[in-house]
């Protein structure tokens, strides 16, 4: 099986963006697939964005998706979702945790929290699910990461099994049956 495709994964730090850029990275590498990952961290340990590039296909020569060519962006959360939208591609879609988590600027009240950030998403395919609430049923809030795995698991050629290997070589193993109820949650949803 030979895949191509490019990812931009947002969120907030502490909410599992970069485990899921590893298992991203472990499925395509399984898979024989070229892959590169890029990550900027900035504040993450503080709450601050983090943002990260997997690029997959034979060959991949350049780790940073360029603007207006990921063929898909996955939000930890919504706000996120919308300063990243400009990476998406036309037909790219957007998978994103309804979850709103407010930045510095709105917690010292700098700023208000956009009533509808989703609006910056118009014109691109979006599917939206409330992921914490979702890994909350599975056992473990910090799952929200592999719920959206799950919702995009139905976009990509790769199978449970491959999807199962890859997540078990990246997550602990006590945490294992309930990141893998997470991803089935997700990869369930209509």
């Amino acid at each position: 099986m030979k895949a191509k495709f490019d990812l931009v994964i947002v969120g907030v730090g502490g909410q599992g963006t970069l485990l899921a850029s590893k298992i991203l990275g472990r499925l395509a590498m399984n898979a024989d697939l070229g892959v590169k990952v890029s990550e900027v961290h900035g504040m993450s340990q503080r709450g601050g964005s983090v943002i990260t590039h997997v690029r997959v296909g034979e060959e991949v020569f350049a780790p940073m998706v360029p603007l207006g060519q990921a063929d898909y962006l996955l939000s930890f959360e919504m706000l996120e979702a919308a300063r990243a939208a400009a990476y998406l591609k036309k037909d790219g879609i957007a998978i994103v945790n309804t979850q709103r988590i407010s930045p510095m600027p709105v917690v010292t009240g700098a700023m208000a929290y956009p009533e509808n950030p989703e609006k910056l998403l118009e014109g691109h395919r979006f599917e939206a699910t409330d992921a914490l609430k979702m890994a909350i049923e599975a056992g473990n809030q910090k799952a929200l990461n592999l719920v959206l795995l799950g919702m995009l698991a139905r976009h990509l050629e790769f199978s449970n099994e491959e999807w199962y290997e890859a997540i078990g070589a990246c997550v602990p193993r006590k945490t294992l049956s309930v990141n893998i109820a997470a991803f089935d949650m997700g990869r369930m949803l209509a």
